[in-house]
């Protein structure tokens, strides 16, 4: 799937370019097609020695986590979840903790930390695959998971929104949380079906009901506060729990007789390793991702979607958000970018404005996670992940122009 993937992006992108110039409509989009080129490549390097300190710092934390217990207890208490979800990983396994520890640093919205946690996630997932090279169905599920991003606490949306004068930074907070929850339910229910996985067991669906209610107890207790506190809360809360469960791996491991210094440099040597390798994968990725923006042709896309919308009579107020809904399954530093943009242009309190900041907040870079967790590991058979993934992707778009709607239009 991803070799025709990358090909297509290739190939139809330079494609798209020649025939502009063949036309006679413009010479320099071989030019920008040119720059991209180098540029994806200058990135695909900057991104991967950008991780290294992160992913050695996280890679050594969770050695110590490991040779303290801490992994083995959290995967016996997630065990009859995911035994559900996940039957080929024994029960008990580390890497159900791995995986844990990473979905918990996504909702937190703990970036730096949720990479090399999940990097560490696929790597335990790959110890029960039976074909290297080949996705697993368990760890499809949990690129998916990860690609729709549940993520309770959207800190950096509330600071970019205040930063272009938002009178109530966090007012988006409520619908980034139900377009995120929706477009995780439904890559799960995707990924189920595929897998024919019945997720419909009591422990399953008392895991979800406990996590479920406390996702409504946050949203009822942010709901509260005014936009300036939940915004300081938020950012308080994600950085306790980042330092206190720092602080509760070293104290367990320190009473536990675990060499902490030792551990944590053993660690930080695999993280080191994995971000060189990453390198091919993230270059192949982005710099085909660079090449498709630069041929036009998702400006086009817009314009085809513009037309169909006004041809049916709907509104198209929501076509000027849309390029931060199709650069982010490509691109968190670009669609990132298009989100401040479109704030910038609109401004951050208009529908525009507010629709652009629930569509970064509400998924993943779905074609980076992939490029990077499958990549730490050398698959390079994804088979059904990407298209999973984009479906969960297609969903929280949806839901995000529904829900837009229903708040602000």
């Amino acid at each position: 799937m991803l070799n025709r993937v990358w090909l297509v992006m290739m190939v139809g992108s330079i494609a798209v370019a020649l025939l502009q110039v063949a036309l006679g409509e413009s010479s320099q989009v071989i030019n920008a097609m040119g720059a991209a080129l180098f540029a994806g490549a200058d990135l695909a390097v900057d991104i991967a020695l950008g991780l290294i300190g992160v992913l050695c710092l996280w890679q050594g934390i969770f050695a110590i986590a490991e040779r303290a217990g801490m992994v083995d207890a959290l995967a016996r208490f997630m065990a009859p979840l995911f035994r559900v979800l996940m039957p080929a990983i024994p029960k008990g396994d580390p890497a159900i903790g791995s995986v844990t520890l990473n979905l918990a640093a996504n909702a937190l919205g703990l970036d730096n930390a949720a990479t090399p946690l999940g990097i560490k996630a696929m790597q335990d997932l790959q110890r029960h695959n039976p074909k290297p090279d080949t996705a697993s169905d368990a760890q499809i599920l949990f690129l998916v998971l990860n690609t729709s991003s549940v993520t309770l606490i959207p800190v950096t949306v509330f600071l970019y929104r205040a930063q272009q004068g938002a009178l109530a930074p966090a007012d988006v907070f409520v619908p980034i949380l139900l377009t995120t929850s929706a477009s995780t339910l439904a890559g799960l229910l995707m990924v189920c079906a595929v897998q024919r996985i019945n997720i419909f067991q009591r422990s399953a669906l008392l895991y979800l009901g406990v996590a479920i209610a406390a996702l409504l107890a946050l949203v009822g207790y942010l709901g509260q506060l005014g936009a300036d506190a939940m915004s300081q809360q938020s950012t308080v809360l994600a950085n306790v729990v980042l330092l206190g469960f720092i602080a509760l791996v070293l104290t367990l491991a320190s009473k536990r007789g675990v060499a902490v210094y030792d551990s944590f440099v053993e660690g930080a040597k695999q993280g080191f390793e994995t971000a060189v390798r990453l390198i091919p994968f993230l270059l192949a990725m982005l710099v085909a991702l660079a090449l498709l923006r630069a041929s036009g042709i998702l400006g086009a896309l817009m314009d085809a979607i513009r037309w169909v919308v006004i041809k049916t009579g709907g509104s198209t107020e929501f076509i000027e958000a849309l390029p931060v809904a199709f650069a982010k399954p490509f691109s968190g530093s670009a669609s990132r970018a298009l989100m401040i943009d479109t704030m910038n242009a609109h401004g951050a309190d208009s529908f525009v404005g507010r629709l652009a900041s629930i569509m970064q907040g509400s998924t993943e870079t779905t074609f980076y996670v992939l490029a990077v967790y499958f990549g730490a590991v050398g698959i390079r058979k994804t088979r059904y992940a990407l298209s999973c993934g984009l479906f969960a992707d297609a969903v929280g778009i949806a839901t995000a122009i529904a829900v837009a709607y229903w708040f602000y239009g």
